[in-house]
C-alpha cells in the first residue's frame, strides 16, 4: 500500500486531494513538524530535504509536493490533459504555484507571522509578491474555468494547497480580490475529495502549540 508522510500544512494538503481525487489506497503517516520529526534519522533517510509531503509508492519514493502531483497523473492517466496544449497550460500553471505562488507564500507567512523581529521591507516583498501571483492567477482564470483550460487539472490542486492559506497571508478579505481564483477555490472545497483530505487532519493528534521547541523544529538555521 502507498506510505503517505504528512502534516496538514499546504503542500501536503494538495497531495491529500490528489490522493482522495484519484480514490487511491494509502497509509497516512504523520510527521509532526512542530516537534521536528522532520529532522529524525528515519525521515531523513526517506527524503533528505527534511519535509513534508513524500509518498512511497512500493520501490518508488517521491517527495516535494508537486513533483508527487505529477508523478501521480502521469502514473494514473488523470488530472494531466493528453491534449498538447492543454497539457503544456497544465504543466506551466503547476510549475508557476511551485516556483512562485508556494514560496512567496511560505516567506510572507515567515515574515508576517514568525520572524523574531519585524522586518517591514520583507514583509511588503513577500505580501506584495503573494497578491502579483493571485492577480497573474485571477486573470487567468477570468478567460478559462481551469488553469488549464476547461479541464481540472493537478495545476489547479496544487493552487487549492495555498488557496487555503491565503486568509493568514492577506487577512479577512482572503481570496476576495481575485474573484476568479476564489471561484475556482471554492468549487474545489466543496468536492468530496476535498472533505476527505481536511478529514485526515481531524484524524490526528498533532502538537498545535507555537512555542520555542516549533520555532527551533521549523526554522532550525536560525538556532
Amino acid at each position: 500500500m502507498l506510505k503517505f508522510y504528512f502534516h496538514p500544512s499546504p503542500n501536503p494538503m494538495k497531495t491529500a486531494l490528489l490522493l482522495e481525487e484519484l480514490g487511491l489506497a494509502y497509509e497516512t503517516i504523520k510527521v509532526d513538524t512542530f516537534k521536528g520529526e522532520q529532522h529524525e534519522d528515519w525521515f531523513h533517510a526517506i527524503n533528505p530535504n527534511n519535509k513534508v509531503p513524500v509518498i512511497v509508492d512500493g520501490d518508488t519514493t517521491v517527495f516535494d509536493s508537486n513533483g508527487i502531483l505529477l508523478y501521480l497523473a502521469e502514473k494514473h492517466g488523470r488530472f494531466l490533459p493528453t491534449d498538447e496544449k492543454a497539457r503544456g497550460a497544465a504543466i506551466s500553471w503547476l510549475f508557476f504555484v511551485a516556483t512562485g505562488l508556494s514560496p512567496f507564500s511560505g516567506q510572507a507567512v515567515h515574515f508576517l507571522h514568525h520572524a523574531p523581529e519585524t522586518l517591514p521591507y520583507a514583509q511588503n516583498r513577500y505580501l506584495k509578491e503573494v497578491e502579483r501571483h493571485y492577480r497573474v492567477l485571477d486573470e487567468r482564470l477570468a478567460t478559462h474555468r481551469y488553469l488549464a483550460g476547461d479541464e481540472y487539472s493537478i495545476a489547479d490542486i496544487a493552487l487549492w494547497g495555498w488557496g487555503n492559506a491565503a486568509g493568514y497571508i492577506l487577512g479577512e478579505k482572503g481570496l476576495t480580490d481575485t474573484p476568479n481564483v476564489k471561484r475556482l477555490h471554492d468549487e474545489i472545497s466543496a468536492r468530496p475529495a476535498a472533505a476527505r483530505a481536511h478529514a485526515i487532519k481531524e484524524a490526528l493528534t498533532l502538537k498545535t502549540e507555537f512555542d520555542e521547541e516549533t520555532r527551533r523544529a521549523l526554522f532550525p538555521q536560525n538556532a
